[in-house]
């Protein structure tokens, strides 16, 4: 079985999230199976296949999760030492050399990324090319529009 890299705040979020779905969701779905049951004829009631779709979607995302958790490789960037390389969990701010935008991004896991947050996937093209880098490098990234080039600013493990 591969191994799925989360950090330590993305591992906590899926058992947020597992949590709310076995404790809440699960409660709530039986709970509308039931009223909708009591309806009566259960061949024509939509709100019945409704919560029975609900259901398999919410049991299907627990086992989902379970099973994401039990190949979790845990990783908390405060404790990494990497000396000062770009490593998964790492925090870099970059510098687009073309524009001189700066940009802050975190590597995480694939369930962790979005960008909104600066949270980008290991597996994302600019985090390919900044894994091994450090603060000086440039890293070049194929980009819809063409080559884009990134001087590194700063690592940190936070």
């Amino acid at each position: 079985m591969t191994t799925i890299p989360l950090t330590k705040r993305g591992a906590e979020s899926l058992k947020a999230e597992l949590h709310r779905l076995k404790t809440v969701e699960r409660h709530a779905v039986v709970q509308a199976i039931a009223e909708a049951r009591a309806q009566g004829d259960l061949s024509e009631n939509a709100e019945y296949d409704a919560a029975k779709d609900k259901q398999g979607f919410i049991e299907g995302r627990i086992l989902e999760i379970e099973g994401k958790l039990a190949a979790a490789q845990i990783i908390d960037p405060s404790t990494l030492d990497a000396g000062g390389r770009v490593v998964f969990g790492a925090t870099v701010d970059l510098e687009e050399e073309a524009s001189g935008t700066e940009v802050t991004y975190q590597i995480t896991g694939d369930d962790e990324a979005d960008i909104k947050h600066g949270r980008i996937s290991v597996g994302s093209p600019i985090a390919r090319a900044l894994i091994g880098k450090e603060a000086g490098d440039v890293a070049e990234v194929q980009a819809p529009g063409g080559i884009k080039r990134y001087e590194i600013v700063e690592v940190r493990y936070e």
